[in-house]
């Protein structure tokens, strides 16, 4: 007998939409068709959209550490309002990074006591710790984030040219990607030290000193650099549509890149930053409304594979004051599908199917992660008027009702030769 039967919906699949119940038992969907019958439980969906349950691939819920920036325990729980099942959380702003097997550990143990959905964790690719990558991918990391600029964290150092080209080398024999946040550390640094010396504070010389360009020329280096060793290369939170053609141009010469953009790109420019002040400041920074039209263009053209939240909490008094000095992330992790709903879907015609393509199926096909990702006998869903981990309903009409602790997911992988 099934452990649930979702009813009547109108399921986004590959295939298309399709109006079927959905069977689950022991936590994975057995069947999809008309009027099953048989379960224990039933969800009456009709009238509803029944998305996969969402695949959050960047994000920052700072555990072990620095909880009160906001930890698993809530973060998991925003994520579940907002449709999402699984997310992979990055390897910084945890103390200590989680750089090695040890930290590693660390952050999955927290994790499994805090978080309500299930995760994977991004290991980090900072100078020394090349050597490490190995018994990262043993305990099951994703893949292994590196700045190319400064993070912002002195714990979390930036792979210079040596240390992202060994890194790559080392991530094609384990068959993981490097996921880089690309921005040229001379040039920002440099515009940086040249605006504080003229004593230019503002919103719009924050802008200045992380242009375009900065993005642009360090795209074209880390996908270079991925074609040489033949590594996958992750491009996160791509800001342009301009880094979005870059990236596209070197995939079209043979390197395996895949490219991520976030809601905030989407949905707000460089005016907003100036009409909001603190509250939207990141980096790469918001761009005019001109690039942001392109990377729609390229999100709607498929040439955007991933949406991600970026999820970036921290204080509300680091996100207050001085604009210079105010922590640089967006915090989003809710919001990610109903941003896409109302400027993609209902807006410029984003099909149901492109969003959970964005959200789910590519998310788990990128990182190789088994049963997930879509509508079918085998996988997992959820919707966000109740999302389901596993056959358990985490999320209900705005109540959390989790009573079981995520867990961890891993890359399904060939051992490195």
């Amino acid at each position: 007998m099934p452990d649930l039967i979702i009813r009547g919906g109108t399921l986004v699949t590959r295939g298309g939409l399709v109006k079927a119940d959905i069977s689950v038992e022991d936590g994975s969907i057995t069947a999809i068709g008309p009027e099953l019958s048989g379960a224990r439980e039933e969800i009456d969906a009709r009238g509803l959209t029944v998305f996969p349950g969402m695949i959050d691939v960047h994000l920052h819920f700072n555990e072990p550490g620095h909880t009160d920036w906001e930890g698993a325990e809530t973060g998991s729980r925003g994520l579940a309002a907002g449709g999402g099942t699984v997310f992979f959380d990055m390897p910084l702003n945890s103390v200590p990074c989680t750089v090695n097997g040890l930290e590693f550990d660390r952050k999955r143990a927290a994790l499994e006591a805090a978080s309500i959905t299930d995760f994977g964790l991004w290991g980090g690719l900072v100078p020394e710790s090349v050597q490490n990558m190995p018994e990262l991918a043993e305990r099951g990391a994703v893949g292994y984030k590196a700045f190319l600029c400064d993070s912002g964290l002195p714990e979390f150092p930036r792979a210079d040219d040596a240390t992202l080209f060994a890194g790559l080398q080392q991530a094609a024999k384990l068959g993981l990607p490097v996921a880089v946040h690309a921005e040229n550390h001379e040039l920002t640094q440099a515009l940086s030290r040249r605006m504080l010396k003229d004593g230019r504070t503002g919103v719009r010389d924050f802008l200045e000193s992380r242009p375009l360009a900065a993005e642009l020329e360090a795209i074209q280096r880390a996908t270079l650099f991925a074609q040489e060793t033949g590594a996958k290369l992750h491009i996160v939170h791509v800001s342009s549509g301009s880094g979005v053609a870059l990236a596209a141009e070197a995939k079209a010469r043979g390197a395996d890149v895949s490219i991520e953009t976030c809601p905030h790109y989407l949905t707000f420019t460089d005016e907003d930053m100036e009409r909001l002040g603190t509250v939207a400041k990141c980096a790469p920074p918001l761009r005019p409304a001109a690039e942001q039209d392109a990377l729609w263009s390229k999100l709607l053209d498929g040439t955007v594979e991933i949406v991600a939240s970026d999820h970036s909490p921290a204080p509300p008094e680091m996100k207050s004051g001085a604009f210079l000095r105010a922590w640089g992330g967006i915090a989003g992790v809710q919001s990610t599908l109903a941003s896409l709903l109302e400027a993609g879907h209902f807006e410029r015609g984003l099909t149901l199917e492109q969003i959970a393509s964005l959200l789910c199926a590519e998310p788990a096909r990128r990182f190789q992660i088994r049963h997930r990702g879509q509508l079918q006998p085998g996988n997992f869903r959820g919707v966000v008027r109740r999302t389901i981990r596993r056959g358990e309903t985490i999320y209900r009409d705005g109540t959390i009702t989790a009573k079981n602790r995520g867990q961890l997911v891993s890359p399904v992988r060939q051992k490195p030769n």
